[in-house]
C-alpha cells in the first residue's frame, strides 16, 4: 500500500477505499455537517428543493446547528434567519441545535463545535464556513463548503471531493513568551501568500507545535483558509486525546489517524520559532505580513479582542497578564468566543482578580459570546466599526469591509500584540509592554 499523508488516510476510509492519492476524485461519508444563521437558511432552502418539503435529514444525530454569527442585533432580516433555524430544528427534531436565549446557547460554532464533542480525530467535519478548518486541530479532516453542497450532505450523507495535496509545516524550538500561535501561522501565510495553498491541506508539526496547548493548536488550524487551504491537520497527541475523551459525551468510538513516516509532501517548510518575532498582517490582507517592530507607532482608534482565532481563554489570560494594572488608551471591545468562556473569564484569576475584572478595571468592553463585529454585521453589533476608523483585532481577516465600514483599516495580530497596542494607542512590540 502506498504511504498516506494523515488527511489521505482520513478521506480513503471514509471513501471505503485502500488507499488515495492527490487529485483522486472521491465519495466520502461525512460524521458530522455544521450550519449557521448566516447560511444555514440557504443550506435548507437547497436541501427543501432537491430533495421535497417533507424531506428528512440523512442522520439527525450528525446535524449540528449553532447560531453565532448575527445574534445580539435588532436587526430583523438577522433575526429572521434564526427563526427558520429553530423552525427546521423543530421539525427535524434535531438534538444538537444550539439555540440563542436558551440555556444551550453557545456562540462561535468553531469552538462550540469542540466544547460540545463534536469533533474527534479521524473524522470527516463539514461547515458551511470557510473557518471550519479550526477542528483539524484535533485530528480530522474539517473543511468548509458551500450552501449547494451542504444541502447535499443533509440530504445523503455523502459528498464529492477531490483529494489535496498536503503541505508540511514544521516549528522546532521553544516559543519565547512574546509570542502565540497567531504569531506563527501570520508568518507562514506572508511567506506563502494568501492563495499559497489553494486547495492543498496543511500539515503542522513539530515540538513547539506539540508544545502549544490545544486552544492554540485550533488558531493555527483555523486560518489555513487565509492562503487558501482546503484544511489544516495536526496529528493527535495525549493532550488532543484527553480533551476529546473529556467532551465526547456521545462516547463515539473514533480512530486515529497519523501521516506514514514516508508519505509525500508536496511542500516543506521548517521555523525556528525561537528566531521569529511577532508579526501583524496590514490592511487590507492576511498576507500582508509585517514585523511589528516594522509598523510600531502606528496610531490606532480601536482594539477588538474576540472571535475563533482571538476570543478563547488562552488568548484573554494573555491579555489580561498585559492588562493588569494598567489602562487602555483607546476603545478596546473584549468578546468571548462561547458562554462557556465567557463564565470563564467570571472565575479564572490573576493576581486575585478574575479576567472579566482585570478587563474592566483597564476600561475595556465586554460583550456577550458570538462572532460579533468579526464579519462586521447590522450596526448595532457590539464593536463594529462603524466610521473609517484604525483597528487592531485579534480576528482572522482584514479585507475591506470585513469589520464594517469599508474604508476602515484593520490590522490582524495576536492577543499580546492587541492588547500591547490598547495600551498606548499605537501599534505595540508585546516585548515592550513586558518590560
Amino acid at each position: 500500500m502506498a504511504a498516506m499523508t494523515l488527511t489521505e488516510k482520513i478521506l480513503a476510509r471514509h471513501a471505503g477505499k485502500a488507499s488515495v492519492r492527490p487529485g483522486d476524485n472521491i465519495w466520502i461519508d461525512v460524521d458530522i455537517l455544521m450550519t449557521h444563521d448566516v447560511c444555514g437558511p440557504g443550506t435548507i432552502g437547497v436541501f427543501k428543493q432537491h430533495f421535497g418539503a417533507d424531506a428528512k435529514v440523512w442522520d439527525r444525530d450528525k446535524v449540528v446547528i449553532i447560531p453565532d454569527h448575527y445574534i445580539f442585533t435588532a436587526d430583523a432580516m438577522a433575526n429572521r434567519n434564526v427563526d427558520i433555524l429553530r423552525a427546521f430544528a423543530k421539525e427535524q427534531a434535531l438534538p444538537h441545535f444550539y439555540d440563542v436565549g436558551t440555556e444551550r446557547y453557545k456562540g462561535v460554532c468553531h469552538i462550540a463545535l469542540p466544547e460540545e464533542g463534536h469533533t474527534r480525530p479521524g473524522e470527516v467535519l463539514l461547515g458551511t464556513d470557510s473557518h471550519t478548518c479550526t477542528a483539524g486541530a484535533f485530528g480530522e479532516f474539517a473543511t468548509g463548503i458551500g450552501n449547494t453542497d451542504a444541502g447535499f450532505v443533509l440530504g445523503t450523507g455523502k459528498l464529492w471531493v477531490k483529494v489535496p495535496p498536503t503541505m508540511r509545516f514544521v516549528f522546532h524550538g521553544e516559543l519565547p513568551p512574546y509570542l502565540m500561535a497567531k504569531d506563527l501561522i501570520l508568518a507562514v501565510i506572508g511567506d506563502i501568500g494568501c492563495d499559497g495553498a489553494t486547495y492543498r491541506a496543511m500539515e503542522f508539526d513539530g515540538d513547539a507545535v506539540y508544545a502549544l496547548n490545544i486552544e492554540e493548536r485550533m488558531t493555527l488550524c483555523n486560518m489555513v483558509i487565509e492562503a487558501g487551504g482546503k484544511n489544516g491537520v495536526i496529528a493527535p497527541d495525549q493532550l488532543t486525546l484527553d480533551y476529546v475523551n473529556t467532551r465526547n459525551r456521545s462516547g463515539k468510538p473514533y480512530q486515529v489517524e497519523r501521516s506514514d513516516a514516508d508519505a509525500r509532501w508536496i511542500f516543506e517548510k521548517v521555523y525556528d520559532v525561537s528566531k521569529l518575532q511577532p508579526v501583524v498582517a496590514k490592511p487590507h490582507s492576511p498576507d500582508n505580513r509585517a514585523y511589528v517592530s516594522e509598523v510600531k507607532g502606528t496610531k490606532l482608534d480601536r482594539a477588538y479582542l474576540g472571535s475563533c482565532t482571538g476570543g478563547k481563554l488562552t488568548d484573554f489570560r494573555a491579555a489580561a497578564r498585559l492588562l493588569y494594572g494598567r489602562s487602555v488608551k483607546i476603545d478596546t471591545f473584549v468578546v468571548p468566543a462561547t458562554s462557556e468562556i465567557a463564565k470563564g473569564l467570571k472565575t479564572e484569576k490573576i493576581n486575585g482578580k478574575t479576567l472579566e475584572e482585570v478587563f474592566l478595571a483597564a476600561g475595556a468592553k465586554i460583550g456577550e459570546p458570538s462572532c460579533a463585529a468579526c464579519l462586521g454585521g447590522p450596526s448595532d453589533t457590539f464593536g463594529r466599526l462603524n466610521a473609517p476608523m484604525s483597528c487592531i483585532s485579534t480576528t482572522n481577516r482584514n479585507f475591506p469591509g470585513r469589520m464594517g465600514h469599508k474604508q476602515a483599516e484593520v490590522y490582524l495580530a495576536s492577543p499580546l500584540t492587541v492588547a500591547a497596542s490598547a495600551l498606548t494607542g499605537n501599534i505595540t512590540d508585546p516585548r515592550d509592554a513586558m518590560q
